[in-house]
């Protein structure tokens, strides 16, 4: 066995343990108010950290303006409870718009 498939199988069963813990677990440990607090603010973190790579960076270096614009415009529809429909077509054509004009 290669070490990549053996390394791809380890991590296969790790993420199908994680998967487990979760419902055998599920009232019999309670974590206490401030753990919650912090574990949920860590999410956020974490998702707007993967938001803002994913928006601003491609291939090691700035994505240019339309990327970031769009997302933008995305945000701003989903804070205004636009539809899930709604928010993805306005970020999409505001990014292409954008492109289709020259704005990188």
């Amino acid at each position: 066995m290669s070490p990549t498939v053996a390394m791809i199988l380890a991590l296969a069963v790790g993420t199908y343990a994680f998967r487990l813990v979760g419902p055998a677990l599920h009232g019999r440990v309670e974590l206490p108010p401030r753990i919650q607090e912090l574990l949920s603010a860590a999410a956020i973190v974490l998702l707007t950290a993967l938001l803002a790579t994913g928006a601003l960076t491609e291939g090691g270096g700035f994505a240019g303006w339309a990327r970031p614009t769009g997302v933008l415009v995305g945000a701003v529809l989903a804070w205004r409870r636009a539809p899930f429909v709604v928010v993805v077509l306005g970020a999409a054509v505001t990014a292409g718009v954008l492109r289709a004009v020259g704005v990188a």
